[in-house]
């Protein structure tokens, strides 16, 4: 996808909340736990992995937060006013955010390299061959 430009404009469904995507993501993850089921209203949720200093945010966000299975805190940012998630992290890793690229303008970057959390999968989607599995948390 050479013909990629960044920066990628995103924002929240309302447009209260603004970004720009500065370069490409680490990686790009689909999650079937059932948190993430939860979250996206589907199968799974997309996660672009970037370094923090790689978006900028523009617009009020509201956090919120819960433990994970492994012990750790899943910390979201959302917009206040529609409610959309744009970004997760670990409060202990603060540099690393867990993008939701389905704001970007451009989601043609959106190719999961990995799926996980298949251990909770919903039965009738088919993961694609040659897909990198997990059946929890890898990282």
């Amino acid at each position: 996808m050479d013909d990629i430009k960044y920066p990628i404009k995103g924002s929240c469904q309302c447009g209260g909340v603004t970004y720009e995507l500065l370069e490409p993501p680490k990686m790009i993850a689909a999650c079937h736990c059932k948190a993430c089921q939860k979250l996206s209203t589907s199968a799974f949720s997309i996660t672009a992995i970037v370094d923090a200093n790689s978006v900028r945010f523009n617009g009020p966000m509201k956090d919120w937060s819960r433990p994970t299975d492994s012990g750790k805190i899943s910390a979201a940012k959302f917009c206040p006013t529609c409610g959309n998630r744009l970004y997760h992290f670990d409060p202990k890793e603060p540099n690393k955010l867990k993008l939701k690229p389905s704001n970007l303008s451009d989601t043609r970057i959106i190719k999961p390299a990995i799926h996980i959390w298949v251990s909770e999968k919903q039965d009738w989607y088919q993961i694609p061959e040659g897909v990198e599995t997990c059946d929890k948390q890898p990282w």
